[in-house]
């Protein structure tokens, strides 16, 4: 097979750069189309219970987490001046595009009792403007005295009063939420500097707003920051121009196509896909250090430039093509997740990478077939130095100290073990922010003062028209309310309760001391001046945001802490039994759901389903394997050293307190697939030797690794660097990949370059030589030699072939 690729490769050079161009073209037209990703993160998939649940009760109420939160100090607010521009600041915000509703200290309405018309009518707390400061401090005693808005718009000391935006649902998920968001907070943080209050925001539609926006930045930091980083790294290898120049055209043509997939499948760029052009090209410039250091070895030895690339095709293609096929299977494991973002991701970068193998694997000869033959210094690297120096020693520690490379071995997986026992799972839905960010300050401000800004909601279906409103149902839903306050993550509820105490507060002139249940003498009285449900269209009555159109069912709206997935579960296990003792589930249906409850559905599902992808991963690896060994103790001496850096990173994170969570279990697929690629190449070349040497394994070892050890050390540099480049990320998921990944890749080298090797040679009357003359997947046939030499360049008779 490999004799017809060199041929098509090397004799149709300009034919294959003319196609390649233009289907480069085409995938820049279509990168130019791929559009950031502004929609909540969908974990589960759309048949699962609670998500149906939870878009049940979006249809019934309307979505949740569709509000923006500017938070106010009160220390300044409450002056004449201050109130006037809150006053204009909210007007102008309300009458914005995309904006359906807007509370703040000086929209706010009261409930007042129509004595003519019988009826409880809403009125605007702040009928005008106050002009003096006792008409200011009026206000705010009014202000003070209704309980209903204690805890959500003003906070229980009063030090902070909330301005509430709701978005319309179109602006939600629409890019053109980016600008509005800004724009609001431009105008607030405009108040705030003309008034001295200090401003804090929060709110999910405000913190997906600047997630994205720093996943758009780090996209082009990363992807300029990997560029110089390799480029640096080439040049030190290889100490010429070219070798930089080319691996870096080839991968920033790989990363066009990266981003053309993600439009061609009609994905956006996620937090997950934003790393993808990055990664591309740490692989990419992996791919060309293989094939360069081959074509410069092969070149070295008998100075026939067709002759060596032609090698680089045959020699380098199959073991490149099977590196590339297990690391694309570590991503492609994700697909099976059933996780929309993490089977984008793995698509995407199954693709991409196997895109990146197939554009070195030809631009790389065509690129050099072009250029001059190499000086003796772009070969030097192959034989003095440092490197040379580092694996001269590896092979006397390999042939001579290796029951101490097993007590290193056996020690470390002692300390994996112990570490790994020590890893917790957790997660939070503001996690990856780190605690300096001004968004994360904001938000633990306002948590402080409200105990949360995090939806969670409870629904409850009474199973009969206007049973929301009896007094026995009424008394059921408060009395869960009185439970809900012993938790301290959560914020004060509110629901139809509120509404009937504020009407009681109402029906007896306003006085505060009143803000309780009707009792059953005064129900029929109070509810009778309740407007009735009935409306013109488009208008809307005070029951709407509490209950359906029929009184059936309704909700109990609470805000939690930024608290882990541990925290989460505890709380809605815990109030699970003491809902079921109040709502009896024979008569009651209860939900609990919001989006706080969904994220932690969520993680759990996405965490048990990437341990199945890393299962998956290892088998599609071991399967990829069996194609170069026919051997089960080959691929058993392939996987485990692979597997132990695994171990160590799991220890590392259980040593360092980083839990596991979707952001940090995905890296062992991630890493186990590139890590292996050391083993088959490191492999591929010792069944090489085995043959050169007459199947002798102990020469053969020794060989392979003297040979192999230039590549591979070069290969986890741009790897262990290129990883390295995610710790400058903002986001703690990101960042730990970076830290965790290079750990792993550097772990990955180590047992590599010792373990491997020292069982080898341990297992050298144990591993009979037969398992390797006959694989299903031919790496070399040097009869292709003659073949090879015949091969003439279309331009050979131009200049500078």
């Amino acid at each position: 097979m490999w004799k017809y690729i060199i041929r098509l490769i090397l004799r149709y050079r300009v034919a294959n750069l003319i196609v390649i161009g233009l289907l480069t073209i085409g995938m820049a037209f279509m990168a130019t189309r791929v559009q950031m990703s502004y929609e909540m993160a969908r974990m589960l998939p759309k048949s699962d219970s609670v998500s149906m649940e939870y878009e049940h009760f979006k249809a019934t109420f309307g979505q949740d987490g569709a509000v923006v939160l500017a938070g106010l100090t009160t220390d300044s607010l409450f002056t004449p001046s201050a109130i006037e521009k809150l006053d204009q600041l909210t007007m102008r915000i309300k009458a914005t595009e995309g904006i359906e509703e807007v509370l703040s200290p000086t929209r706010l309405f009261n409930l007042v009792k129509d004595t003519v018309r019988k009826q409880f009518t809403l009125m605007p707390l702040m009928k005008r403007l106050p002009q003096t400061q006792a008409e200011v401090d009026s206000f705010r005693t009014c202000l003070y005295n209704l309980p209903f808005y204690q805890g959500l718009i003003f906070s229980v000391d009063g030090e902070v009063a909330l301005m509430t935006i709701t978005l319309d649902k179109k602006m939600l998920n629409n890019r053109a939420r980016v600008a509005l968001i800004d724009s609001l907070k431009s105008r607030v943080e405009t108040f705030g500097h003309a008034t001295g209050v200090k401003v804090s925001f929060s709110g999910l539609p405000y913190i997906r707003t600047i997630t994205s926006r720093k996943i758009e930045q780090e996209l082009k930091l990363f992807v300029l920051f990997s560029l110089l980083i390799t480029s640096v790294i080439l040049l030190l290898l290889f100490r010429s121009g070219k070798a930089v120049f080319f691996p870096v055209i080839i991968v920033f043509i790989s990363v066009i196509w990266t981003m053309g997939f993600i439009s061609l499948l009609g994905y956006k760029i996620t937090i997950l896909t934003g790393v993808l052009p990055p990664l591309i090209i740490v692989i990419g410039i992996e791919n060309c250090i293989f094939l360069l250091n081959k074509y410069h070895s092969e070149y070295r030895d008998h100075g026939g430039k067709v002759r060596a690339l032609s090698h680089v095709v045959e020699r380098i293609g199959s073991a490149n093509m099977l590196t590339n096929a297990t690391t694309a299977a570590g991503f492609a494991s994700f697909i099976i997740t059933g996780n929309a973002m993490l089977t984008e991701f793995g698509l995407v970068a199954s693709l991409s990478i196997l895109t990146v193998f197939l554009l070195t694997l030809f631009l790389i000869p065509i690129f050099f077939s072009f250029l001059p033959n190499p000086e003796v210094r772009h070969t030097k690297h192959l034989e003095k130095g440092l490197i040379s120096g580092i694996i001269r020693w590896i092979v006397i520690i390999v042939e001579k100290r290796r029951p101490v490379i097993y007590l290193v071995t056996f020690v470390m997986v002692i300390i994996g073990v112990v570490g790994v026992t020590r890893l917790g799972t957790s997660g939070k839905i503001v996690d990856d922010m780190p605690h300096r960010d001004p968004m994360y300050k904001d938000l633990v401000f306002l948590e402080k003062h409200y105990n949360g800004v995090m939806p969670l909601e409870i629904s409850i279906d009474t199973r009969k028209k206007r049973g929301v409103i009896r007094a026995d149902n009424l008394a059921r839903i408060d009395k869960l309310q009185q439970v809900l306050a012993e938790y301290p993550e959560l914020s004060k509820p509110l629901s139809v309760v509120e509404v009937a105490k504020l009407s009681r507060q109402a029906f007896f002139g306003g006085d505060p001391l009143q803000y309780s249940l009707p009792t059953s003498h005064e129900r029929n009285f109070i509810l009778g001046y309740m407007p009735k449900n009935t409306k013109k269209k488009g208008g809307r009555t005070i029951m709407d945001a509490f209950a359906d159109s029929t009184l059936q069912k309704t909700r109990i709206s609470v805000q939690m802490e930024n608290v882990g997935t541990d925290d989460i579960d505890r709380i809605t296990e815990s109030l699970r039994p003491r809902i079921d003792s109040i709502f009896s589930p024979d008569k009651y249906d209860v939900k609990i759901t919001g989006t706080s409850v969904v994220f932690l559905k969520g993680t759990d599902y996405m965490v048990n389903n990437l341990f199945q992808s890393l299962v998956l991963a290892v088998i599609l690896i071991s399967g990829l394997m069996a194609l170069l060994f026919s051997s089960w103790r080959m691929i058993a001496i392939s996987l485990i050293p692979n597997l132990i850096p695994q171990l160590l990173t799991a220890a590392l994170m259980g040593y360092a307190g980083i839990p596991i969570k979707p952001s940090t279990i995905l890296i062992f697929s991630v890493a186990l697939g590139i890590s292996v690629d050391n083993t088959i190449q490191f492999l591929s070349r010792y069944r090489l030797q085995l043959r050169l040497n007459d199947w002798n394994i102990r020469p053969s070892v020794l060989k392979a690794l003297s040979e192999t050890g230039y590549s591979m050390i070069y290969s986890s540099s741009v790897l262990f660097f290129g990883f390295l480049v995610f710790v400058l990320s903002t986001f703690g998921g990101t960042e730990a990949m970076g830290y965790l990944i290079s750990f792993t890749l550097l772990t990955a080298l180590l047992s590599n370059l010792f373990l491997i090797p020292s069982l080898l040679l341990w297992l050298d009357h144990i591993v009979t030589t037969r398992r390797f003359r006959e694989p299903l997947l031919q790496i070399l046939d040097e009869e292709f030699d003659e073949e090879i030499d015949s091969i003439e360049l279309e331009t050979d008779t131009r200049g500078g072939a």
